[in-house]
């Protein structure tokens, strides 16, 4: 019987513990970089001897990096690169049909959907599609269904897609999810709506893809860690107007302090997600602290429980992204 996980677990623990699950697994990792969630996250399960680790990210520098530091520290892995911009969903065709190629991988054990952009100013992707929207939820929507078959192919399918409690946010805005041209933007408003879009997306897949084909799906809040995801803003101005987005939804979170994470708790609840067992008995859960998350104790609102929610954004995202995947 495994010990209870919470906020404090680490991931060398998890590793420890899930080492033979972990073990001869394929696993494929978007956003992978150094000082990243996603790098330490392949990082720390290379320990275990995974069979792959398909890198994916947008930067080939950065890409080239890890895949070095992984290879050099860990020589039986065997380590694929795969360069995908999920705001283009060009990039993402492209980067799904290299990995739908590769004969000598047929399958992927566990798909971790970990990239993401983080209250970025208004911008719209190749597509026209605002860019929290097209990178956090769009992209990784189109690339997860285009490889599915290599998915589904495992004996123990599993995606997990990396949300957040920023869905307090904002609900999914179906009738303006551009934010009126730019218009009504708020950064944070944004960012909430895509991590919303993370939750619904798992929840959708387990209802879709787990009784007929044993895939399990998981959405999950990481803790507040300080990565390069928020390099770009002004904390000194950005915190200011996180806390007045929150006081204005009436959220706890805009009067309390942020209880922050290092990298090895921030990625714990992401081995959780990819590789405990006994969370098949919750199969589409978001997850926070290594846990199943509480209504009562965590923040998760009701917009992400909802399976009505769920297909209806499925849907828009099919006619958004122009294929259909019924399932």
């Amino acid at each position: 019987m495994l010990a209870p996980y919470d906020t404090d677990t680490t991931a060398d623990e998890l590793v420890n513990d899930y080492n033979h699950l972990i073990k001869d697994k394929v696993v494929l990792t978007t956003g992978v970089s150094s000082g990243s969630l996603g790098g330490f996250f392949v990082q720390s399960i290379a320990k275990a001897k995974p069979a792959w680790l398909i890198l994916a990210a947008r930067n080939a520098d950065k890409l080239q990096q890890i895949a070095n530091d992984i290879m050099t520290a860990y020589p039986d892995v065997k380590v694929r690169k795969v360069k995908v911009d999920l705001g283009s969903l060009e990039s993402v065709r492209n980067a799904a049909a290299q990995v739908n190629s590769w004969d000598d991988v047929p399958v992927v054990d566990v798909m971790v959907n970990n990239a993401g952009v983080m209250a970025v100013d208004y911008q719209l992707s190749p597509e026209g599609f605002e860019s929290h929207l097209a990178t956090n939820h769009l992209g990784p929507f189109l690339f997860t269904n285009l490889i599915i078959k290599k998915i589904l192919a495992s004996k123990s399918p599993r995606i997990v897609v990396v949300s957040s409690d920023g869905h307090r946010l904002n609900p999914f805005r179906f009738d303006d999810y551009n934010f009126d041209a730019g218009k009504s933007y708020n950064k944070w408003f944004a960012y909430g709506q895509s991590k919303t879009a993370n939750i619904l997306f798992a929840m959708s897949l387990a209802e879709k893809l787990g009784l007929k084909h044993g895939l399990l799906a998981f959405s999950l809040h990481p803790g507040v860690i300080w990565t390069n995801l928020g390099n770009h803003l002004d904390w000194d101005v950005d915190l200011d107007g996180l806390r007045s987005a929150d006081k204005a939804l009436g959220n706890r979170e805009g009067w309390k302090e942020f209880d922050t994470k290092p990298l090895e708790r921030g990625v714990a609840t992401h081995i959780y997600a990819a590789f405990d067992p006994a969370l098949k008995a919750n199969n589409g859960a978001y997850l926070i602290d290594s846990h199943v998350a509480d209504p009562q104790s965590d923040t998760v609102k009701p917009w992400v429980t909802s399976s009505f929610e769920a297909e209806r954004l499925w849907r828009l995202s099919e006619k958004l992204v122009g294929e259909k995947f019924p399932y």
